[in-house]
Formats: C-alpha cells, sequence, structure tokens
C-alpha cells in the first residue's frame, strides 16, 4: 500500500499535544457502532461503500465477527454442563481432526486446521461432541495458536479432572500465506501436555503416535 494508503487508514490521529491513552478510539469513533466503523474502513481503502455490492458489507462483517468471536462469551464449564459421566474407563479417549477455526489477533487474518484433544478419565468421562465444543470456545476469539493449544488443554483440564490432557493443533496462518514471507505450503504445530501426558513417556508417546495417524501430521 502506498505511504498516501496508509495515512488514510491511520486517519488524523490525536490533536497536538493531546495524548490518547492505548487502545482508546478517537473522540469521533467512540459512539460509532459496527457497522459504521466498517463503513468506515472501506472508505478510507478507496472504495465506495454505497456501492450495490458493499452496501450490506457492514451489516455482513458485524454478523460474521458476532460469530468468530463468540468464545469470548463462553466458557468451558458452560459448553460442558450436563455432559459429564460417571464411568470406570481409565484408557486413552482421543477425538481426531476437529475442524478449528480462528482470528490471529496480529493481523485479524485467518488461521485453520486441525486440533486431536486426548484425556485419560479418572471416573468421569466427557460428551465427544463437547470436545469439539471446548475447541470452539476458545479458538472463537482473537489468538495465537500457542495460546489456543494451552488453554483447551487447561479447559479440559480444569473441567473433566483427567488423570490426563494431550492436544495437538496443527494450523495454516494466512498471515504467513498472504502477506509476509508467503509460505503457502507452511504449518505450524503446537501441542500441550498436563497430568500423565506430561509424566509418563509411555502416555505421551502413545498419544503422539496415534495422533501422527491423523493425517498430516507425519
Amino acid at each position: 500500500m502506498s505511504s498516501r494508503g496508509v495515512e488514510l487508514l491511520r486517519g488524523n490521529g490525536p490533536a497536538p499535544g493531546r495524548a490518547k491513552a492505548a487502545g482508546s478510539p478517537p473522540d469521533s469513533l467512540a459512539g460509532a457502532s459496527f457497522e459504521e466503523l466498517v463503513t468506515e474502513i472501506i472508505r478510507r481503502i478507496g472504495e465506495d461503500p454505497g456501492r450495490q455490492g458493499l452496501v450490506r458489507t457492514p451489516e455482513r462483517v458485524a454478523r460474521a465477527m458476532e460469530l468468530f468471536t463468540s468464545g469470548y462469551a463462553q466458557a468451558p464449564e458452560d459448553v460442558m454442563a450436563g455432559a459429564l459421566f460417571q464411568e470406570s474407563h481409565q484408557n486413552m479417549v482421543l477425538v481426531r481432526n476437529i475442524e478449528m477455526y480462528s482470528l490471529c489477533e496480529h493481523h485479524l487474518l485467518p488461521f485453520f486446521g486441525k486440533v486431536h484433544v486426548a484425556y485419560i478419565p479418572n471416573g468421569r468421562i466427557v460428551g465427544l461432541s463437547k470436545t469439539a465444543r471446548i475447541v470452539n470456545v476458545f479458538a472463537r476469539r482473537l489468538q495465537v495458536q500457542e495460546r489456543l493449544t494451552e488453554q483447551i488443554a487447561q479447559g479440559l483440564w480444569d473441567v473433566v479432572h483427567p488423570q490426563g490432557v494431550g492436544v495437538i493443533v496443527e494450523a495454516h496462518h494466512l498471515c504467513m500465506m498472504m502477506r509476509g514471507v508467503e509460505q503457502q505450503n507452511s504449518s505450524t504445530l503446537t501441542s500441550a501436555m498436563r497430568g500423565s501426558f506430561l509424566e509418563d513417556s509411555r502416555t505421551r508417546e502413545e498419544f503422539l503416535a496415534l495422533a501422527l495417524k491423523a493425517g498430516n501430521l507425519e
């Protein structure tokens, strides 16, 4: 983008001698609706927000962002309520290939991939669909992959109280693919372990071996 384009996106900034607190919106935007803010972005990149294809774009973006950030209004204990069952099973439970879509907090661009979640029960099991829901609780926020992986593991650990938890996330980041270094075939792999997955090498190796069979982690 040209320097002129950058200046348009930045706006005029605070008046001389008047400092704004970090993260505070300009006074002129403080009362603006989300749709009005999107309209202003469209205008600042040089487009016409009144053009037929863009008239309803602010409304669509607002609805999309409400979904993409809906995890802020949820907690692991809420999505797993009523889905914890007493059960004597004490072997590994692994849910593989959970689809994950999130937004990178640095550029607000998507990153997406698969999550493999395993735990060893300690008298209780959780409904299988809830494993995917706990992924969405944390994925539908502004994220970095490293924190997302840890939050999924910790959320399951805190609510289910299993003997151990293991989480692997493999994702593609559009902030690396369509900008910056433009690495189209790169992927990022992160893991987080709790309890027996961290303390027992045999448990950890079993988890990694099973997860490796899930697809692209070989």
